[in-house]
């Protein structure tokens, strides 16, 4: 069964076309810039009864050019994949008379390893077929640690997590990324990158680790109202309804807090607090409620 996990490490390129050209980038790859992206049927089914169907296929156009682009997902070392791919490629360049190249996405640096080198279909001493996957992975996709360039580039910050969730430096990593949700505050695209991290990463230790910041740190992401005002004021059109449930979702995450550390709030203080809708004056709460020693810290 295909996890939520395997998902995810594929998924980012199908959400942002700038992640095709973060790939190249990372890879240091003289590919002109795509200036459009599509995705195609991942369904490489022939005649044969045997199903077919790779992670993600894109048509990638350039400037100069069009070429196919197969993204897999690899957690270990799996020399099946070896004739899979193979077969993806020969299959994908038949069928639409273009060049395909095809990147491999992995989580540990020994996975990477056994990736990077070519792969080839042989007999004996007879080779019939050699293939040379591109692999993104911890390393050459960048530790991004500084909330200023997850904001100026989200895509990437979430391939560094996903790509770097087995190593020591992912608690960075995600220090990083949630300062810059903080500051940022929750819209699609932070909504979107939070769930494909979570995703990415839940198979390693990292997984808590992330819940816990985001519980913590970033509760208002989860709040159930939060989440149910976002959603009616994307219906209705109203802004109202997201800075409604921002609001709520963190002014219920400070009263979170100040009950697990055993502060109790005066009635003045409860309906000061859900009266508040201004988000930052909220945040600013949150923060204290971490260290405040009674209530009059938070408010003065």
């Amino acid at each position: 069964m295909v996890s939520s996990s395997h998902e995810a490490m594929h998924g980012i390129f199908t959400h942002n076309a700038a992640a095709v050209g973060h790939a190249f980038r990372v890879l240091a790859l003289p590919f002109p810039e795509p200036v459009a992206v599509e995705q195609i049927s991942v369904d490489l089914t022939a005649t044969a009864p045997v199903e077919r169907r790779a992670d993600t296929i894109l048509r990638v156009a350039t400037v100069a050019d069009e070429f196919l682009l197969v993204v897999e997902a690899q957690s270990n070392k799996d020399v099946t994949r070896i004739a899979a791919w193979s077969y993806y490629v020969t299959f994908l360049h038949n069928k639409y008379g273009l060049p395909v190249v095809l990147i491999v996405v992995c989580h540990d640096k020994e996975t990477a390893t056994w990736a990077s080198k070519p792969m080839a279909l042989t007999y004996r001493s007879w080779t019939s077929l050699t293939l040379q996957p591109l692999v993104l992975g911890p390393h050459n996709v960048p530790a991004i640690t500084d909330p200023v360039e997850v904001l100026a580039d989200l895509p990437l910050a979430a391939l560094s997590a996903i790509t770097h969730a087995r190593e020591p430096e992912i608690d960075e990593i995600l220090d990083s990324i949630i300062m810059a949700f903080r500051r940022r505050g929750c819209d699609d695209e932070t909504e979107f990158y939070a769930e494909l991290i979570e995703q990415g990463i839940s198979h390693t230790d990292a997984a808590k680790l992330w819940r816990d910041k985001m519980d913590t740190d970033l509760s208002f992401f989860r709040s159930e109202s939060a989440q149910r005002l976002r959603a009616q004021g994307r219906e209705q059109g109203f802004e109202q309804g997201l800075e409604q449930g921002l609001g709520q979702g963190v002014a219920s995450s400070v009263l979170t807090v100040l009950t697990g550390r055993g502060i109790e709030l005066s009635a003045d203080q409860r309906k000061l607090l859900a009266d508040t809708t201004d988000v930052d004056q909220l945040n600013a709460w949150l923060l204290r409620a971490v260290t405040a020693t009674r209530a009059e810290e938070l408010f003065g």
